[in-house]
């Protein structure tokens, strides 16, 4: 089910609320009636798929009593956790990579040596994975006790605003808020209003680029035999794929966020205006925030970090994150390359420096900055190496393809208020707008323009995406898929 539906918005939700308020006299009924809409709302559109999320709640409620309950043997404790972890992984797996793994094995072999199974990709199966996995290595840590309670740890695995898409949240920010929060007027309110923002920025501006993204990408994947792209279009496309994907991506955040404050809960920012970043270790320390810290948490630190003595062993636990971070958003050797396009550059920072000297001079550190990750989300973007090998030799005009043609005017010309807007809400001047308005006040009382316009615009922003949805002008978030 999808945040951007009318059976969502119209019927789901509401129906939720309702409910989830008339149970306030009672935590354990409102937790209760969380987790079984949340497990309906997973089962919407592959209801079979059901089995792995509960199993997987109840395998890890288990694991984690199991290492609580020997806490003073370590042996045993590791040996549960080890096995907890491989049967989280092997799960994943299964789904998500074993058929790349055949694919691979046949196409290096040249025939078929092993049949394709006929699996179909849990929805936000990384995500919930790689909740369960913090979970259970918490408890081994010490660093919380094992919930008692399996209908806790099923709310915590499988609550629905952050389900299928994130933010990754560490049982340990929400098990005070499972059985104490409070859910007060001022947080339903931010709530609906975070909500309404982030459907905004899905609706009519990541979708409004997808179209223009996804026309620029077939156009260059067919070839040049069968049509040219030019330069300018190309770069046109590529940028216009890096505002679907930053608005589509945090925009559910943003209602997850949202969501999660109606009921009570206050999650973690997943994403911190990443495109202002001066470098790309800032990038990645703004975009996807919830995923830098797991893999850092539970990877990354475990492998020693940044403090070894030997720069080799730096290398190599930053190319084994980047490597693993790559291939958690899906089975291709387009995610592999990405990755590892990633890790060069963050490597390169840290053994030059070299993004310091640049930011003497902010607009050349941008620049560089925006040149790194454009060409990263063009090879994340595309079906395969090759189709991201057009797109990238089509921007620089290795293909005898030119720099301009008259579908560059005529696209920029439709498209400029869009642009506009996803440059402007990519940067913090929302945010500190915002920010001067909430907290400006006229004669002790907050200001006429907040109280008054600000409920107004959103119940506009509401009416404008929900007119889009009626019209059938929408499409599934991008990170469903992971």
């Amino acid at each position: 089910m999808l945040f951007s539906s009318i059976v969502f918005l119209f019927y789901f939700l509401p129906i939720v609320l309702i409910v989830y308020f008339l149970l306030s006299f009672s935590r354990f009924l409102q937790n209760s009636w969380l987790l079984i809409v949340s497990l309906i709302f997973y089962a919407w559109g592959e209801p079979k798929n059901i089995v792995i999320m509960i199993g997987s709640i109840l395998f890890n409620s288990v694991f984690g009593l199991l290492i609580e309950k020997n806490r003073k043997r370590k042996d045993i404790c590791k040996l549960f956790l080890i096995i907890a972890i491989v049967l989280n992984v092997s799960i994943l797996f299964v789904y998500k990579y074993l058929n790349f793994f055949i694919e691979n094995i046949n196409i290096s072999q040249g025939k078929e040596i092993l049949p394709i199974l006929k699996l179909s990709l849990p929805i936000g199966i990384s995500f919930f994975t790689f909740q369960a996995l913090s979970y259970v290595i918490d408890v081994y840590k010490g660093k919380t006790k094992a919930e008692k309670n399996i209908f806790k740890v099923g709310l915590y695995i499988s609550f629905f605003p952050q389900l299928i898409a994130g933010p990754i949240v560490q049982y340990n920010d929400i098990a005070e808020q499972l059985g104490n929060r409070k859910v007060t007027f001022r947080k339903l309110s931010i709530g609906c209003c975070r909500f309404v923002a982030g459907l905004a920025k899905k609706i009519i501006l990541a979708n409004s680029m997808a179209g223009l993204a996804e026309n620029i990408f077939s156009w260059s994947s067919i070839g040049t035999h069968s049509y040219v792209v030019p330069s300018s279009l190309a770069w046109i496309g590529a940028i216009a794929y890096a505002f679907q994907i930053y608005f589509d991506f945090s925009a559910y955040s943003d209602m997850a966020i949202g969501l999660g404050l109606m009921f009570g809960f206050k999650f973690k920012e997943n994403f911190n205006f990443p495109y202002v970043s001066k470098s790309i270790s800032e990038f990645w320390r703004r975009w996807h925030i919830s995923l830098t810290d797991w893999f850092k948490e539970y990877v990354y630190f475990p492998l020693g970090g940044s403090r070894v003595k030997n720069k080799d062993h730096l290398a190599r636990n930053l190319l084994i994150v980047w490597v693993l971070t790559g291939l958690w958003h899906g089975a291709e050797w387009t995610f592999l390359v990405w990755g590892v396009w990633n890790f060069v550059f963050i490597l390169f920072e840290k053994f030059t420096k070299f993004h310091l000297k640049l930011e003497k001079i902010p607009i050349f550190s941008h620049l560089y900055v925006v040149f790194v990750f454009v060409i990263g989300w063009v090879i994340f973007r595309a079906n395969d190496l090759y189709q991201a090998g057009l797109m990238i030799m089509n921007m620089f005009m290795l293909n005898k393809n030119g720099f301009y043609s008259n579908m560059v005017p005529i696209i920029l010309k439709e498209y400029a208020f869009i642009f506009l807007m996803c440059f402007v809400f990519a940067t913090p001047i929302t945010r500190k707008t915002n920010e001067y308005l909430m907290y400006k006040k006229i004669d002790g009382k907050n200001s006429v323009v907040y109280t008054v316009f600000y409920p107004v615009v959103m119940m506009m922003l509401f009416a404008i995406s929900v007119s889009y949805l009626a019209t059938g002008s929408y499409n599934p978030f991008i990170y469903f898929n992971f």
